[in-house]
């Protein structure tokens, strides 16, 4: 009875361990230039792929933005609820072959995320090969 008891609560470990050791869930950004945190972006999966929505903004001052300098069905949406990471697919360790969005100049980046750690997501957006771009971290928000 005991090796049972210990057997379950092993499991019950390794369960709640793997759904925190995923690229799911909600992630602060911080800006390159200040190094503050500017919002928290959910990841999520549908269908078998992943992206990301802006649901908050820190700053008062720019929650009511709009990405004005986005094209096409992103053109003046308002910034909280923007998808700005768009259809990656898992290969090995990391998510790839879709794109990320730059709100701020309406660009739209190749991308590829990584978790480095259970807290610590690593984004890199680029352009032709990803030699040419540039790597944001992102932290879990508890």
């Amino acid at each position: 009875m005991r090796n049972f008891y210990t057997t379950l609560l092993l499991l019950i470990v390794l369960v709640s361990y793997g759904q925190n050791s995923t690229v799911i869930g909600k992630w602060k950004t911080i800006d390159d230039e200040t190094g503050k945190a500017i919002s928290i972006v959910e990841v999520y999966e549908r269908s078998g792929k992943i992206y990301g929505k802006v649901v908050e903004i820190l700053d008062a001052e720019h929650r009511k933005k709009i990405c004005s300098n986005c094209s096409g069905d992103d053109k003046n949406k308002p910034i909280i609820g923007l998808v700005v990471i768009k259809g990656l697919k898992k290969d090995k360790s990391e998510y790839a072959g879709g794109k990320i969005l730059d709100p701020k100049t309406g660009k739209l980046y190749k991308c590829f995320i990584t978790l480095e750690s259970e807290d610590k997501l690593k984004v890199r957006g680029y352009i032709g090969i990803s030699l040419f771009g540039r790597t944001q971290y992102w932290y879990r928000e508890k």
